[in-house]
């Protein structure tokens, strides 16, 4: 179902806006995972060792686990998913690791694709075993469709012999130790049968029990990583025996009783895309995930600034930081990026949603590349909101107990996982530069003149701005020399990754004027309208060189920017506060990060120190 905004006028401005981030159904869709992460089992723990909060996280997908109806839900309800995510993030960054992997990954494809088998799923749905997904290698990332392990056909003994060739081709990153209990994994493999490359496909394969892996199965925990503690390992095979029924087959690859090998895909390529297609969820959960630590970094910056005083310009006077214009013009300019970030998720939510109800081959494709698109958009804009809300909480938000510093590299991560944002950017950008119309003479004409305060006009210069630089990029393609494909790509591919982030920006542009339309008169679509117009004039700015050469702004509306944009960062701070509400982050989460309370400086305070235990301290009492 397409979820929808809560458009009811006798909702509060909070609850409006909050329908607004989080849909209209936020009891259903939310809910759950927000009381979720309330509970005593999910509070922050800041005095644990590594190995220990990877313990925990296992804990906890345990309990997550024991609170699902059925375990197959978050696997088959993209919504649910994402959900899952965007609460998680900023709870437990090793917990929605895992459990992405688990629920969407692993259980997610056997799902997809157990036409064929029916087989016994209960000891992943209870975690008796846990999933995890072998896919990348050390030498194959972003061209995994080249992974060099090999799942070699026996005829004689009717199965499949797994195997590594090399260092290369160690699989690189799953979470493939023993740690949280015995683990089971679905292994990316190149099936060879008959002297045949068939290309790559999936094998369900035990990899470990309690205490160690399997024989044949070579595990070794990389070095700790960037961010919370997931059990990241090097994984190999050393001809690993499998049954038939550990190919994950269907329409695009079977091997039959006969043992032969059939597919309906004559293309290696699309075989091994169909394998992986669990990867476009993937996607969507990652950007839930960075919406939802944006939002909660946002917060907390916003309420350290209002609590942290400083002197004024006076003498004896104390201001808190956010009154300056310092403070509260970025947070509240990223208070914009985060409402467009969660409008653009989304749409792209609800657009594979209607794509799995019956959407057609051509627009799957479209609907994928929107998804790469906001998925490499949205986390590159998470990094950023994270960073300059930890630059405005100081050197408080350098520490681990504040969580900032946890986010930062979650952001991090989350713009390789799932496909590297380049790389996701850079197809997008190959196939919208090759759909797009030549402009004659290599010009784009101007957008018609038009008025800054209409929304209107401001989306027609987000297409003016996405028309211009895939025009530059069709030019630098076309005067390259011919027959050398790199070298062409070479010579547009800035100018069109720069013509991917401007279609990111118009169509979260695009969900913005859309969620306003849909609200009712009042402040809820005054403050979200305030919103939109410095969303897109900051845009606006930011290439009004390219809008006035093509005429489409005029020398007075470029030196009118300036002004217009700062009269937007005055409406919204004065509203900041109230727009944190809007998050509905509960009580509970915000209390475990001391600089989102207004007694944060208690955190350092010293029982032992002479203020506690001297004569001051009786005086005191």
């Amino acid at each position: 179902m397409t979820a929808t905004i809560a458009t009811d006028p006798a909702l509060s401005t909070t609850d409006l806006l909050k329908g607004v981030l989080l849909g209209g159904d936020f009891r259903r869709e939310h809910g759950p995972w927000r009381r979720l992460v309330s509970t005593r089992p999910f509070r922050r723990r800041g005095d644990l060792t590594p190995d220990e909060r990877l313990s925990l996280a296992y804990e906890r997908l345990r309990i997550l686990n024991g609170t699902l109806d059925s375990a197959a839900r978050p696997a088959s309800d993209p919504r649910a998913l994402a959900a899952m995510h965007e609460w998680l993030g900023p709870v437990d960054p090793a917990l929605t690791t895992v459990a992405g992997i688990h629920y969407n990954l692993f259980l997610g494809s056997l799902l997809d694709h157990d036409g064929d088998s029916r087989r016994d799923l209960s000891e992943f749905l209870e975690l008796r075993r846990i999933g995890t997904f072998l896919c990348t290698e050390v030498a194959h990332g972003n061209d995994a469709a080249a992974v060099e392990t090999t799942a070699t056909y026996d005829r004689g003994r009717g199965g499949f012999v797994l195997h590594t060739p090399h260092s290369g081709a160690q699989k690189f990153m799953p979470n493939t130790s023993p740690a949280g209990g015995p683990k089971t994994g679905l292994v990316a493999a190149r099936l060879l049968a008959d002297d045949a490359d068939h290309g790559v496909f999936l094998f369900l394969v035990p990899l470990t029990d309690e205490v160690r892996p399997l024989p044949g199965v070579r595990v070794r925990r990389l070095p700790a990583r960037l961010g919370s503690p997931v059990d990241h390992c090097l994984t190999s095979f050393d001809q690993v025996f499998m049954e038939r029924d550990a190919l994950l087959g269907g329409a695009h690859g079977r091997i039959g009783d006969d043992g032969e090998f059939s597919s309906a895909l004559p293309n290696r390529r699309r075989r091994f895309l169909t394998s992986i297609g669990r990867v476009t969820v993937g996607k969507l959960s990652m950007s839930a995930g960075a919406v939802g630590s944006a939002r909660t970094a946002l917060a907390v910056a916003v309420r350290y600034g209002g609590h942290r005083y400083i002197s004024g310009p006076r003498a004896a006077q104390r201001v808190p930081v956010i009154a300056h214009r310092s403070h509260h013009g970025p947070l509240a300019e990223a208070m914009a990026t985060v409402f467009a970030m969660s409008l653009l998720h989304r749409r792209a939510l609800d657009r594979w949603e209607a794509q799995l109800a019956g959407g057609t081959e051509g627009g799957r494709a479209e609907t994928e590349r929107l998804i790469a698109v906001a998925k490499g958009w949205i986390t590159w804009r998470a990094r950023d909101v994270v960073v300059e809300c930890r630059e405005r909480c100081g050197a408080q938000a350098l520490l681990e107990n504040n969580g900032m510093a946890e986010l930062l590299a979650g952001a991090e991560a989350v713009v390789t996982a799932e496909g590297d944002n380049l790389a996701i950017h850079a197809k997008a950008a190959a196939e919208m530069l090759f759909a797009a119309a030549p402009v004659a003479g290599g010009g784009v004409p101007g957008a018609a003149p038009g008025d800054l305060t209409d929304p209107r006009f401001l989306g027609r210069l987000h297409r003016q701005v996405e028309d211009i630089w895939f025009a530059r990029a069709g030019n630098r393609m076309s005067g390259a020399p011919q027959g050398d494909a790199l070298g062409r790509w070479n010579a547009a591919s800035g100018q069109a990754l720069r013509g991917v982030e401007a279609h990111a920006h118009r169509l979260a542009a695009e969900a913005y004027a859309e969620a306003v339309a849909a609200l009712p008169e009042g402040p809820a679509r005054e403050r979200l309208a305030e919103l939109e117009r410095l969303f897109a004039l900051r845009w606006v700015d930011r290439n009004s060189g390219d809008l006035l050469a093509t005429g489409s702004l005029t020398p007075t509306q470029v030196r009118a920017l300036p002004d217009s944009v700062e009269q937007l960062v005055t409406g919204v701070a004065g509203h900041l506060p109230a727009l944190v509400e809007s998050f509905a982050l509960p009580e509970e989460v915000l209390a475990d990060w001391p600089i989102a309370r207004p007694d944060y400086a208690d955190a350092y305070d010293d029982p032992g120190a002479p203020w506690q235990t001297g004569a001051a301290a009786e005086a005191a009492r």
